[in-house]
């Protein structure tokens, strides 16, 4: 498997990758591995886990979803 160097990191960015390495349990390298994974490989979803998702957030949340907002939304930036 291949190996990268990272020069120049931020502080900022190093402290942050430390602080979620150790939130997930993981070494600095098994964090930064998995988010270029998230961020390079996205998978795709059906979308009804995605609605699936969704509708377990609004219930977590007790709310509902009004699908009339999103077209609204949409008119008021000129997108459709």
């Amino acid at each position: 498997m291949p190996n990268i160097t990272l020069k120049n990191v931020p502080d900022e960015v190093h402290q942050r990758l430390k602080e979620q390495a150790e939130r997930h349990r993981r070494s600095m390298n098994s964090e930064a591995i998995w988010i270029l994974e998230q961020a390079l490989l996205p998978t795709r979803r059906d979308a009804e886990t995605v609605i699936a998702e969704a509708e377990a957030l609004n219930r977590d949340i007790d709310t509902e979803f009004d699908p009339s907002l999103i077209e609204k939304e949409k008119r008021r930036e000129g997108l459709e």
